[in-house]
C-alpha cells in the first residue's frame, strides 16, 4: 500500500520532478514560492537563534507575524538539514510529495487497524475496523488522491497534510481507554492524552485550520453517534475516562502553544479574520456533481469553473461517485447490526452538516451567489470561524465518504460473485473519472546571480534592505525567493519592504494580503501588472525617496527576468519607471541597482 500511495504521489507531481529547482506549480507559484520561503526562514531561524513566527526581515520595517500565516515551523524545523542540503523548491517538492502519499497510507492504515472499543467497532475482539486490506486501500487511496486533495496539491503544503487528520482521530477515540485500565497504564487517558496533546500542538503549526475542522467533525461524529441508544451503556462507562484524557490533552496542549497561541490573537502585526469573502469562498451547490479539472473526466473535458480557483476544488466528486456513496450507506444500513448503525447515522449526519456549512453563508448556484441565507451565515463572523474559509469545509466531506466506500467493498467481498461484479462496475464508473492527472508545471525565472553568487554582499549590510522591484507580493514572489535561496546557502540575511503574507489593514480590521501599498510600490506593481509607464514627475520621485527612507533601504535591484505568478512582467517597463523615479542605475553582475545615497534618499 505504501508504495502505490508514494507512486500516485509522485505521479501527481512529476512535472516539478523534472526539475524541482527550475519549475513551479502553473496556478499557484505565488504560494509555492511562498512556502518554500517558510521552510528557508525556519531552518535559518533554528541556527541563528531566532524567533520563527516573528521576523522583521520581510515587510521592514514593521515585520511580520508569521503565526497568524501558515508558518509550518514543525515542517520546517525537522526539513531544516535537507532544505540546507538541496534547496528549499527541492525540500517543498519531497515534503508535498510526502504528504500526499502520507495521506492515503495513513487513512488506510486507520481503517485497517480501528478495533471495538473505538466508535464504530463490532465484531469479536481484534477484529479490524474492515477486514480486507483491499476495502482498507480503497478507502486510504481516496482520501490521498480525491479531488480536494490533488487541487491543494497546487502548492498546499498545510491542507495536502492530510496524514494528519486520522492521526487525530485514532488518539481521540483511544483516550476512551479501556474499562478498569489504571491512569498510566498502557492504552490509559493520561498517556494518551500527552500523546493527543502534542499532537495538536505539532497539527497547529503545520495545518491550524485543518485542526480546527477536524475538531468539529469529530464532535459531531461523536455526538451523533453517542446519543444513539444502543451506545448509552458503552458512553456512560467510557465517558469519564474521554473528559479526564481531553482535560490532559488541553493541558499539555495550551502549555506548548501558549506563546503562539499569544501571538496569534494578541501579538504585533495581527488581525481579527482575514479579507476573503466567505460568500465568494464558499462551495457552489453544483460542485458536489462536478468534475475536478486534474482528473481524466478533467483533461477529457468535463472539468468546470465552479472553483474560486483551481486550487479550492474541495468537493467535485461527480454525480456517479455521489449516486454510488448514497447507494453504499443504503447497502451498509440494511445489513448493519444497532451498533454498525449508529456510526452509519454518525457519518451521514457528520457528511450532510459539513455539506451544507461548506455552502456558506449564502447559497451560490452555477457561479452566481444568491440572496437565499444559509445556516453559514451567524458563523461567518465569529471567531476562528472569520478565519477560515467555507469551502474548505466540504473537504471533511472526503474522508467520510471514502470510508463509506471501504466499508461496503469490506462487505461486498463476502458476497456471491455476480453482485460483486455489479458493484465492482459501479465503482468503476464512479472513481476512474477522478483518477488524477500530473500537476500542471511552469518554468520560472531563475534567481539572479547577483543572488546566488552572493555578490548582494557587497551592497547590503547584513540585515539591511534590499528592494527588489517590482516589490513583493503574492503575485510577484520573487523578493521572497532571493531571500530563501540566501537563507539555504548560508550567505546572511537582507530584509525585504513589502512581502506575501497575510497582515492588518484589509477593511474593518480585518487581514489583507501584504503590506497596505505606499506610493511607490503601488506605481511600480500597476507597472509590472500592465507594462505601461504612467508620466512621472517630481512628486512621485519625492514619494519614493521618501518611501526608501521609510523601508530603510540600502539598494534597490531589478532583474533582467521578473516572475509573474498571474501575469507576465515586462522588466523593460520597470527599468523605464525605475529610472525616471531613482535617476541612472549601476549594472551588477546580472541586475540593475540603485545604491542609497550616502546621507540616505
Amino acid at each position: 500500500m505504501a508504495t502505490v500511495a508514494l507512486a500516485l504521489a509522485g505521479w501527481v507531481t512529476s512535472g516539478l520532478w523534472v526539475g524541482p529547482n527550475s519549475r513551479a506549480i502553473t496556478v499557484n507559484s505565488s504560494d509555492q514560492a511562498l512556502f518554500e520561503w517558510l521552510l528557508s526562514y525556519g531552518a535559518y531561524a533554528l541556527t541563528h537563534g531566532e524567533n520563527p513566527l516573528f521576523t522583521y526581515l520581510l515587510n521592514a520595517p514593521d515585520g511580520v507575524n508569521l503565526a497568524v500565516n501558515t508558518s509550518i515551523t514543525v515542517y520546517a524545523v525537522i526539513f531544516a538539514p535537507l532544505t540546507f542540503l538541496i534547496g528549499p523548491p527541492a525540500t517543498f517538492l519531497v515534503i508535498l510529495t510526502l504528504n500526499l502519499a502520507g495521506t492515503g497510507f495513513a487513512w488506510y492504515w486507520l481503517l485497517s487497524r480501528l478495533r471495538p472499543g473505538t466508535p464504530g467497532g463490532t465484531g469479536s475482539v481484534g477484529e479490524p475496523f474492515v477486514s480486507s486490506r483491499l476495502a482498507a486501500a480503497v478507502g486510504g487511496l481516496f482520501c490521498g488522491f480525491a479531488p480536494a486533495m490533488v487541487s491543494h496539491a497546487n502548492a498546499h503544503l498545510n491542507w495536502t497534510a492530510g496524514w494528519l487528520v486520522p492521526v487525530v482521530v485514532w488518539w481521540v477515540l483511544a483516550l476512551r481507554g479501556r474499562p478498569g485500565a489504571r491512569p498510566l497504564a498502557a492504552g490509559g487517558w493520561a498517556r494518551n492524552g500527552l500523546i493527543l496533546g502534542a499532537l495538536v500542538a505539532g497539527s497547529f503549526s503545520i495545518a491550524a485550520e485543518g485542526l480546527f475542522f477536524t475538531a468539529l467533525a469529530c464532535g459531531v461524529f461523536l455526538g451523533v453517534w453517542a446519543a444513539d441508544r444502543s451506545r448509552r451503556a458503552e458512553v456512560r462507562d467510557a465517558l469519564p475516562r474521554l473528559l479526564r484524557g481531553l482535560a490532559v490533552t488541553a493541558a499539555v496542549a495550551t502549555t506548548l502553544l501558549a506563546y503562539p497561541l499569544w501571538l496569534h490573537f494578541f501579538g504585533p502585526q495581527v488581525f481579527h479574520g482575514t479579507g476573503f469573502d466567505a460568500r465568494v469562498h464558499s462551495e457552489d451547490l453544483l460542485a458536489y456533481g462536478a468534475f475536478p479539472q486534474r482528473s481524466l473526466a478533467g483533461v477529457a473535458g468535463l472539468g468546470t469553473g465552479l472553483a474560486p480557483n483551481e486550487t479550492e476544488e474541495n468537493s467535485f466528486f461527480g454525480v456517479p461517485l455521489l449516486v454510488l456513496t448514497l447507494a453504499c450507506l443504503v447497502l451498509l444500513w440494511r445489513a448493519a447490526s444497532p451498533g454498525r448503525r449508529a456510526t452509519l447515522r454518525a457519518l451521514a449526519v457528520t457528511g450532510a452538516v459539513f455539506t451544507v456549512l461548506s455552502w456558506g453563508p449564502r447559497l451560490k448556484f452555477d457561479g452566481t451567489i444568491t440572496d437565499i441565507g444559509l445556516p453559514y451565515a451567524p458563523l461567518a463572523g465569529a471567531p476562528i470561524f472569520n478565519a477560515a474559509l467555507p469551502a474548505r469545509l466540504a473537504m471533511v466531506v472526503t474522508p467520510i465518504i471514502g470510508i463509506l466506500l471501504a466499508l461496503a467493498v469490506d462487505h461486498l467481498l463476502r458476497s456471491a460473485a455476480p453482485r460483486r461484479m455489479l458493484w465492482a462496475g459501479a465503482f468503476a464508473v464512479a472513481l476512474l473519472p477522478l483518477i488524477p492527472v500530473s500537476l500542471l508545471t511552469v518554468e520560472r525565472e531563475p534567481i539572479p546571480t547577483f543572488i546566488t553568487s552572493g555578490a548582494w554582499r557587497e551592497h547590503v549590510s547584513q540585515g539591511g534592505v534590499l528592494a527588489p522591484v517590482p516589490f513583493t507580493l503574492d503575485v510577484l514572489p520573487d523578493g521572497q525567493r532571493w531571500q530563501a535561496h540566501a537563507f539555504a546557502h548560508r550567505q546572511g540575511e537582507f530584509a525585504i519592504p513589502s512581502g506575501f503574507f497575510l497582515g492588518p489593514g484589509g477593511p474593518d480590521g480585518r487581514g489583507r494580503i501584504g503590506p497596505v501599498p505606499r506610493a511607490t510600490d503601488g506605481l511600480l506593481h500597476e507597472v509590472a501588472r500592465t507594462g505601461v509607464v504612467p508620466p512621472i514627475d517630481d512628486t512621485d520621485r519625492a514619494a519614493a525617496r521618501a518611501d526608501l527612507n521609510h523601508w530603510g533601504a540600502e539598494a534597490v535591484v531589478l532583474a533582467d527576468q521578473v516572475h509573474g505568478a498571474k501575469f507576465p512582467v515586462d522588466a523593460e517597463a520597470l527599468l523605464t519607471a525605475t529610472t525616471e523615479l531613482l535617476g541612472p542605475p549601476q549594472r551588477v553582475v546580472d541586475v540593475w541597482l540603485w545604491p542609497a545615497p550616502a546621507g540616505g534618499w
